[in-house]
């Protein structure tokens, strides 16, 4: 069959949507794009299945939605595969309904968080055929594509869905049953980079301190997975973790093959324990950690000095971890399972050990006040100046539907509106006894540590590579200047 992986552009004055590896949804002023894995898993096993596969992202090629359209019907595929989000599912219903009435013999497939939390509302809104549910739907995928090839142009017999599938049947919409995050991790190949067009998202990203970069996944998703903001615990409620020699294999081709320079491993929450050790020593033992750089999630309060310094030995460089509040009483809400102690602790174990460490920070929770705003924004400046973070990340909280906080605010009378285009980060969408503007205020000055003659100094004495880091201090500034926009009152 001829399968169709699609983004179609987005054009807006808001700036570029971060769609695809995305758990929190944001436009930015300044293009970014970031390697979408488990669409690019998908690609690579259709394709190792027999299928015609187009890898077409019209957003991080820049396309207009006129070149988007006439790339899908050049390619004329059987099959289109959409993954969407909450701030963007609008859109794609106006999208399925044109593409539907120029090709009504194509099928639309739908994947994505917001579409698991909510599968039957987009057969309510647009003429969807299918529906993927769960984060698993690259092996879903391979399964309906399977049903769709014997049933040689018919309807396809559900009794051989796996579970996860929603599906159009007369008037009514079907399903097969809850999804099932128990397929094995070590059946899946390693990306088609080519196919995938690796490229597009290799130089483009503020994480990377050097290009080429691109993203792997180590694990479906996080080990934690209890955060009640996250919106990939509607995709992954549970955990599974690749071989670590498998995963160290990858990394070898891609830096023989590919000359790749960085590597995000975006899973979750990287595994810690022996698996990380198995890692860390397999890295070292083939000489990997002197020419690539790894990046990666992790929590706060799981690993000592220790461990931090054999990851730097092995190649690590920037941490990411989430700080989210400054405030006990809203990490014990959000289930963090964390102190407020541990993430200045641990910010300072993982920068003495000679880690890049980047903390996310939310502002916005409905419970908060002023105070505990500026509890927030005293902490991430000073994480900042103090050099224990070397980058962060600060945004709006967003209830997503499907998760915990979206059905806490939900039974609470607190979410203001179910506009999803209003879930993009650049309004309140929660009651709060705070200003809207008050909360921007705090993004912006927070960031606006960034320029803090403190923090410049640390950057200048740190410099380890004057001219690669000349570069990634350029596209830092432009970064923090972007996002200064993105939240300007």
């Amino acid at each position: 069959m001829r399968i169709a992986i699609a983004y179609p552009p987005l054009p807006s004055d808001k700036g570029v949507p971060l769609l695809s590896q995305n758990r929190q949804f944001q436009w930015f002023s300044r293009p970014t794009y970031i390697y979408p894995v488990v669409p690019a898993l998908a690609a690579t096993q259709a394709r190792r299945d027999g299928h015609e596969v187009a890898w077409l992202d019209g957003i991080a090629s820049e396309w207009s939605p006129e070149t988007f359209d006439a790339q899908l019907d050049a390619f004329g595929p059987e099959v289109v595969v959409i993954e969407t989000k909450t701030p963007v599912v609008r859109r794609h219903w106006e999208i399925i309904r044109a593409m539907k009435a120029r090709r009504p013999g194509v099928a639309v497939v739908l994947v994505g968080d917001h579409v698991t939390a909510l599968p039957e509302e987009s057969f309510v809104q647009c003429p969807v055929d299918y529906v993927l549910t769960g984060g698993d739907y690259d092996f879903l995928l391979l399964n309906l594509l399977a049903a769709l090839q014997a049933a040689a142009g018919g309807a396809p017999d559900p009794a051989a869905f796996e579970p996860g599938i929603y599906w159009r049947e007369g008037g009514a919409v079907r399903n097969s049953g809850p999804f099932r995050l128990d397929h094995d991790l070590k059946r899946v190949p390693w990306i088609d980079r080519d196919l995938t067009q690796w490229r597009l998202y290799a130089e483009k990203n503020g994480n990377y301190r050097r290009t080429p970069g691109t993203y792997i996944m180590s694990g479906r998703d996080c080990w934690h997975g209890k955060c009640t903001f996250c919106s990939w615990t509607t995709l992954y409620p549970t955990y599974r973790a690749r071989d670590a020699k498998d995963v160290v294999d990858e990394i070898g081709d891609l830096i023989e093959r590919y000359g790749v320079r960085e590597i995000m491993d975006d899973t979750g929450s990287l595994p810690a324990g022996a698996w990380l050790k198995t890692f860390c020593e397999e890295m070292i033992a083939r000489g990997y950690h002197k020419r690539v750089r790894i990046d990666c999630n992790m929590r706060f309060g799981c690993l000592d000095e220790a461990a931090y310094r054999l990851m730097r030995k092995a190649g690590f460089r920037l941490v990411l971890f989430g700080l989210e509040s400054a405030n006990q009483a809203t990490l014990d809400r959000l289930v963090k399972a964390l102190t407020v102690s541990q993430i200045e602790e641990g910010a300072r174990l993982a920068s003495r050990a000679g880690l890049d460490v980047h903390v996310t920070v939310m502002f916005g929770y409905p419970w908060e006040g002023e105070r505990e705003i500026a509890n927030t924004v005293s902490l991430a400046r000073r994480l900042l100046r103090k050099g224990y973070a070397y980058t962060l990340q600060v945004t709006m909280v967003v209830p997503y539907p499907g998760t915990p906080l979206f059905r806490e605010l939900d039974q609470a009378g607190l979410l203001l509106t179910r506009a999803w285009e209003e879930y993009d980060m650049r309004r309140q969408v929660m009651a709060s006894g705070v200003p809207e503007e008050s909360i921007k205020a705090a993004v912006r000055q927070v960031y606006k540590a960034f320029l803090h003659p403190e923090t410049i100094v640390r950057r200048i004495v740190s410099t380890r590579d004057p001219l690669a880091d000349l570069a990634f201090y350029w596209r830092g500034f432009l970064s923090v200047a972007g996002h200064l926009r993105d939240f300007k009152g």
